[in-house]
């Protein structure tokens, strides 16, 4: 007959065993999660940051100071209503908040996405810009200002130049005429739809600050927020 002592004492051990492993298995656990954490922790610290996009700011038009520490690059489509939105309601933030105190310059890329008309717009204004500066400038206040439906033809030759005569931009709308019908200016297009491919921009507009790619152009607290981290260097 089973002494009903030693049956008592190998159910305890049995259970003390148990106990062990249960708690060696925890232990292992614990140590794993720990491993992991520190791992990820590694990875977010010691991975190479993403440099920003080189950009050649001297060769786009310009607004506000050329030495300003902030250079933001608006990659738009004449054809755009956001880009719309964004000439007509976040610019003017940008010009009274940080352009007009030397915080900020403003530059511009086109990004042709939508059609044909895009790119007509776009040679226009390239044309514009290598002539004059500050007639780009409201040349690009004017084109989003008379902007018609996007899903319309409306980017001709003849209204683009139209537009800059009834503007009366302080240009040559003969060479203005020719720069256009010619494509005089599209290879500088091409770069800047290249420049929105390689850097992976899907919609317009689509900023850069500092050469940081920055998409949320139309909330301007979001904008505000992130240019005055780049104005501390961050």
């Amino acid at each position: 007959m089973a002494n009903p002592s030693k049956k008592s004492n190998y159910k305890e051990q049995k259970k003390l065993q148990k106990q062990k492993e249960q708690a060696g298995m925890r232990r292992l656990m614990w140590i794993t999660a720990a491993v992991i954490v520190l791992v990820i922790a590694a990875v977010v610290v010691f991975q190479p940051k993403s440099e920003p996009a080189a950009i050649p700011y001297e060769t786009m038009p310009s607004l506000g100071d050329a030495n300003a520490p902030v250079k933001i690059v608006e990659l738009g489509d004449y054809k755009c209503p956001s880009c719309q939105f964004f000439s007509q309601q976040i610019e003017p933030k940008l010009k009274a908040d940080f352009i007009d105190k030397g915080i900020a310059s403003l530059h511009f890329m086109n990004f042709t996405i939508i059609g044909p008309d895009s790119t007509t717009a776009a040679l226009a204004a390239q044309s514009i810009f290598h002539q004059n500066n500050e007639a780009y400038w409201k040349f690009y206040n004017a084109i989003y200002k008379n902007q018609p439906d996007e899903k319309l033809t409306w980017a001709t030759p003849q209204y683009l130049v139209d537009l800059a005569r009834k503007e009366a931009l302080p240009i040559d709308f003969d060479k203005l005429q020719q720069d256009i019908t010619s494509k005089t200016y599209q290879k500088e297009v091409d770069q800047h739809n290249a420049f929105a491919n390689k850097n992976r921009v899907n919609s317009t507009p689509t900023l850069f600050i500092n050469g940081k790619k920055f998409e949320d152009a139309n909330d301007y607290a979001k904008l505000k927020a992130a240019i005055e981290k780049a104005q501390k260097g961050e």
